[in-house]
């Protein structure tokens, strides 16, 4: 497992990336990023700058992604959709020297591009989903991305005509983990710029795709699409967030392998996935601590994480990665996440657990998606408000009701909110920062 450049012999023929109708081979990669090193260096760009990149999930991305490390340079992949104000902003914040948006051409340097990245060299700078606030940096090292890969390998294995389908946004990691996953294995990427059901579905139908990666509002699409079958298909990696349980249903009700699994961008993607034999009996697990990863709850019920994929600048002064979610291992090894420790909701002294009222909700038929705040209030300091999307219409009363049915008093919502949509990330997180009651419109349910 190692760079693109000593992949391009003896088998540079292998195909690397398929991008609609067009494929580039391990050996068209190796001479597309070296071409594309030598015009980033005639830019002025050389070992430790940042390069910002704005670009979808596409070859181009995936030639600039190898390029920029045989200068010695870091990458910061970027959101194609960010308007040029908060392009900028971010571009800033990580101290680009160049914002790339298109594929490079014209100059060239006379210079000569390493054969691939150093190790223990910077690598990427990703931001953080920003899923309570302000995206954070984080700066990861070929050796995270590696040992991120290794892991994964182990518990999935590889085989050599794997493809793995990337609809994912190329600017978070759960992304950009499969363009370097499948350059380390030499296996091939299948990349879609956006998210399409009917074209994910094609492919995943056809065969093209041998493993894919998802959220769980892209299943729903898929299913809404009709898709019943994906003969080729090992693994469906599902992340962003716990996965509803109705979605792990369909899944199991059609054949195909959805796997849940739990990464942060501070550990290059994957820390736990179950395995896909085990996704059926343990649906809500997000599986087992993957090879080299070290992974326990702090007294608080905080999951920490520690291995060689971590980013070291995100280690604490104890040497662990405070993830800020709150978890439990299971007597079998198996990691439950519970929700953020932001999202323990205080109200009246007692204290309450955003995923347990969400859990509740979703138990109603007609709820087919939910996320539970902490809103301000002035007799319980903080009021369980919850926020639901519907299948069909279910009155506010009613889902109290429901809710009153599975949960202690004073966890039931205080109000229900029935919305289009709930608002989320490019990655698939719903953003509860947006989940404020004045900025919400609250009509009847």
């Amino acid at each position: 497992m190692t760079s693109v450049s000593t992949r391009s012999s003896p088998r540079g023929e292998r195909i690397a990336l398929v991008e609609g109708g067009r494929r580039l081979s391990y050996a068209e990669l190796d001479a597309a990023s070296a071409l594309t090193a030598r015009r980033l260096a005639a830019r002025g760009v050389g070992p430790g700058d940042r390069v910002a990149a704005a670009m979808p999930a596409c070859v181009d991305f995936a030639v600039l992604l190898h390029a920029a490390p045989r200068l010695g340079a870091v990458l910061v992949p970027l959101s194609p959709r960010l308007g040029a104000a908060d392009r900028d902003r971010l571009a800033d914040a990580a101290g680009a020297r160049v914002v790339i948006e298109a594929p490079l051409d014209g100059d060239e340097a006379d210079v000569v591009p390493r054969s691939g990245p150093a190790p223990a060299a910077p690598h990427t700078l990703l931001f953080t989903s920003g899923t309570t606030g302000e995206p954070k940096p984080v700066l990861l090292t070929w050796e995270n991305h590696r040992a991120s890969a290794l892991a994964s390998a182990a518990n999935l294995g590889v085989e050599p005509d794997d493809r793995w389908l990337c609809c994912l946004p190329v600017h978070h990691v759960g992304g950009l983990a499969i363009l370097l996953r499948s350059a380390i294995y030499g296996t091939t990427a299948v990349l879609h710029p956006a998210f399409d059901a009917a074209a994910v579905a094609e492919s995943l139908i056809s065969g093209e795709a041998t493993l894919v990666s998802l959220v769980s509002t892209m299943v729903r699409r898929l299913a809404e699409e009709g898709m019943t079958q994906a003969p080729a298909l090992r693994a469906a990696l599902l992340g962003g967030g716990p996965v509803p349980r109705e979605v792990l249903e369909w899944g199991a009700a059609h054949g195909l392998p959805l796997v849940q699994t739990y990464g942060l961008t501070e550990t290059a993607s994957q820390v736990a996935t179950a395995r896909v034999e085990e996704a059926l009996e343990r649906r809500g697990a997000a599986g087992r601590p993957l090879s080299g990863v070290e992974l326990r709850t702090g007294d608080d019920g905080e999951v920490l994480v520690r291995g060689p994929m971590v980013a070291a600048g995100a280690l604490a002064a104890d040497g662990w990665l405070h993830t800020g979610d709150r978890g439990r291992l299971d007597a079998d090894g198996l990691l439950w996440i519970d929700g953020r420790m932001d999202d323990l909701i205080v109200t009246g002294g007692e204290n309450v657990a955003a995923a347990e009222v969400e859990e509740a909700l979703l138990a109603h038929p007609a709820v087919v998606e939910a996320a539970v705040i902490g809103s301000e209030d002035l007799e319980w300091g903080r009021a369980v408000t919850a926020f639901v999307v519907l299948a069909r219409p279910a009155s506010e009363a009613e889902l109290i009701t429901h809710c009153r049915g599975r949960l202690a008093a004073f966890k039931v919502p205080k109000s229900v909110t029935a919305v289009p949509e709930l608002p989320r990330t490019e990655s698939g997180k719903v953003r509860r920062v947006a989940l404020t009651v004045p900025q919400v419109e609250r009509p009847p349910l």
